[in-house]
């Protein structure tokens, strides 16, 4: 049986992309059952409190969206449209991302999986793990700015984008720490506004982001001989004293040094996108939110998480997006305070113009590289 998820995209856990007959090498079906266990129920999900968030939302979205727009001058063709989902609805949604997202990949080992005799029980495993991910990732995020990613092959039209908000998380925090309502609501919505304005103000982002993800994802060979490889490196690190998972977990583990330089491009572009956006919301959050300072504190120590919680974190390469936040963070607030925070937009002139992961560190470089 087909699931339909929020956006009306139908997922079929069999087949992979134009050549059905050949087995996905994820079982996808079994990723949406696994996420939606690890998800959890929420009490909230059907209470009044629940309702009330729609309304909310959808007055806070467009007000964060006209801010954003008004401090950064980055503007999107069309309104955004925020959704406020359950833990199983942004289950849902992005397990279908995620299957779009990983195409490139999945369609070029298909037919090594087909002809493999431990196929089943690989696509099962994938399918677990995937799963896994997703439902830990659900009791946690408040807000996403989802791409939809890549766009679907034949589709008419432009692409489209969402917002989501969890409304458990959001209002699991607000009881937690007493925080008010509105406020809070609309400083969630001023970052992920802040990305939807990058990737739909900036008009080449989108375009360079999903290059980069295909061109990552088509250097992953799933030969195990791989493997063997990525341990031995891990090997050699342990024995100098460092940690083979600090940079990037599973994921940098297994990249060869060709991959590492794509992945070393989109940190530093993620961190970039994320430091701007933390920064625009604080700024915009201290004009226009009661009690924004506190939020950014507890959430702060929310992704500083320590014990079973950051050794997770550290496996799944989640650690390398925490730092996201700081590096790029630190690196938008020495340009503000070096050249004003409007000699960011030199960074969306062009890719050349992005500051590479070296840059970020010595900001003052990449304002002279840049003529900022």
């Amino acid at each position: 049986m087909d699931v339909t998820q929020p956006g009306g995209v139908a997922l079929d856990s069999t087949g992979s992309g134009d050549r059905p007959d050949l087995p996905d090498p994820v079982d996808w079906r079994l990723a949406l059952q696994v996420a939606r266990r690890f998800a959890g129920r929420e009490p909230f999900a059907d209470s009044y409190l629940g309702a009330s968030l729609r309304g909310d939302f959808a007055e806070v979205t467009t007000e964060a969206e006209r801010l954003v727009a008004e401090f950064t001058g980055l503007r999107s063709p069309g309104p955004a449209a925020g959704t406020v989902l359950d833990r199983q609805g942004w289950v849902e949604a992005n397990v279908s991302s995620m299957r779009r997202l990983l195409r490139p990949f999945t369609e070029r080992v298909a037919e090594r999986v087909a002809r493999s005799p431990v196929a089943p029980l690989g696509r099962r495993v994938a399918g677990a793990e995937m799963g896994a991910l997703l439902g830990y990732l659900a009791q946690r995020v408040l807000g996403q700015y989802d791409l939809l990613v890549p766009d679907e092959p034949g589709a008419a039209g432009p692409s489209t984008d969402a917002v989501y908000y969890v409304g458990a998380n959001v209002i699991g925090l607000e009881k937690r720490f007493a925080f008010r309502p509105r406020d809070f609501r609309l400083w969630i919505a001023l970052h992920e506004l802040t990305h939807r304005a990058q990737f739909t103000g900036v008009p080449w982002l989108r375009g360079y982001f999903l290059s980069l993800v295909d061109q990552s994802l088509g250097m992953v060979d799933p030969d195990p001989k791989r493997l063997v490889q990525a341990l031995t490196r891990a090997a050699d690190e342990m024995r100098q004293g460092r940690n083979p998972l600090d940079e990037g977990g599973l994921v940098g583990l297994l990249a060869t040094p060709e991959q590492r330089g794509v992945i070393s491009q989109v940190q530093a572009l993620m961190s970039l996108l994320e430091g701007h956006g933390n920064v625009v919301m604080n700024h915009l959050g201290r004009r226009h939110v009661v009690g924004q300072e506190r939020m950014a504190r507890v959430l702060q120590a929310r992704r500083q998480s320590r014990g079973l919680t950051a050794q997770l974190q550290k496996l799944l390469g989640l650690e390398m997006k925490m730092r996201q936040y700081e590096v790029g963070e630190s690196f938008v607030e020495a340009v503000e305070r070096s050249a004003g925070l409007e000699a960011i937009a030199a960074a969306w002139r062009g890719p050349e113009w992005l500051p590479t992961m070296e840059e970020l560190t010595r900001p003052h470089d990449w304002l002279q590289r840049v003529n900022a």
